[in-house]
């Protein structure tokens, strides 16, 4: 464990440095956030805020990386080699991220890359991920059941697409978390904490390793990314961090412990679902103030900072009880 620490503390002065560089740059490029019209007033304020921050958290988590593969090189090589399918993952959902905030930002093309193709780009690289899990890792298909200590073996072809969907649904999730400074990036954390500590149970080395990678990256970013925030993540960031939660769950074969330590991305997503549905069934009326539900809660007098630690506090108790149902 002291050089899992280690790491976490190099990813995280690595990613502090790196903020401290990219974060003017971004100014100086006049890459800044664009809000919502219909969006909270109080947001208004935050137009022309630095975003595609999430480069910040992608370069933290290579030189993390980078650092841990040196390391295992001569003590345990193979760990060292299993950390760089994992980060490509991460960096690969990071990346359809980077197109959008490209698009929209830099190429001020408002509508950035189109849903389909960004779809599209996200189930390439769920696919490639799960062929590696079956193939490149062979872990298999085995899913382990919260709180039973369970394990069923499903067949190859329900495990495909049900893995995919996992990948989908949780970069997706945690994209649409992204709307309150730190929400997002303190939440992610949180869970991939949680991960991390799984994996120290199970004795899974190299997702104790990126774990680790990754919460001192999150931790680093969130300096400049608290409320008011320096700096956004972007979709750079935000599906990014999706890719790494779904893609470090699947990997310990425990995707279904998402739906309990990772419950306040599946509720956002669960509103934005229900905003929907109940607007166009009742032609028009709104079920909430406002979708996601973070956006709901600050409409009905909460601060951005009360909604933050509500949510992080209902994350860390949630992680507790995933803990405890393994």
């Amino acid at each position: 464990m002291y050089f899992q620490t280690r790491i976490l503390f190099v990813s995280f002065v690595a990613t502090v440095i790196l903020a401290i560089f990219i974060i003017p740059i971004l100014r100086k490029l006049k890459i800044g956030q664009i809000e919502r019209k219909d969006g909270p007033e109080s947001h208004f304020g935050k137009k022309g805020t630095p975003t595609m921050g999430g480069i910040i958290i992608a370069l933290g988590i290579i030189i993390g990386t980078i650092g841990g593969y040196i390391y295992y090189s001569t003590t345990d090589p193979i760990v060292g080699e299993k950390l760089f399918p994992l980060l490509l993952i991460s960096i690969g959902f990071g990346a359809i991220g980077f197109i959008d905030d490209y698009k929209k930002l830099v190429l001020k093309n408002t509508k950035g890359l189109k849903p389909s193709s960004k779809m599209l780009g996200l189930l390439i690289i769920s696919v490639l991920f799960t062929l590696y899990l079956l193939k490149g890792a062979n872990l298999g298909t085995a899913t382990i059941i919260p709180f039973t200590k369970q394990v069923i073996i499903l067949p190859v072809l329900v495990y495909i697409p049900f893995a995919i969907f996992v990948m989908l649904a949780t970069t997706n999730a945690v994209n649409l978390t992204d709307g309150i400074d730190g929400l997002s990036t303190s939440v992610s954390a949180i869970i991939t904490t949680c991960l991390t500590v799984i994996a120290i149970i199970l004795d899974v080395k190299e997702i104790v390793v990126f774990g680790s990678i990754i919460v001192g990256a999150c931790l680093g970013f969130l300096i400049f990314n608290l409320n008011t925030a320096q700096v956004f993540m972007g979709d750079t960031g935000s599906l990014l961090l999706g890719g790494v939660i779904s893609a470090m769950a699947l990997y310990l074969q425990m995707p279904l412990i998402l739906l309990i330590i990772a419950a306040i991305p599946v509720l956002e997503t669960i509103s934005v679902v229900l905003q929907v549905v109940y607007f166009k069934k009742t032609g028009g009326k709104r079920l909430f103030k406002m979708a996601p539900l973070h956006h709901h809660f600050e409409l009905s007098g909460w601060k951005e900072n009360k909604v933050v630690s509500i949510f992080c506090i209902f994350t860390l108790m949630l992680c507790i009880i995933g803990l405890c149902s393994i």
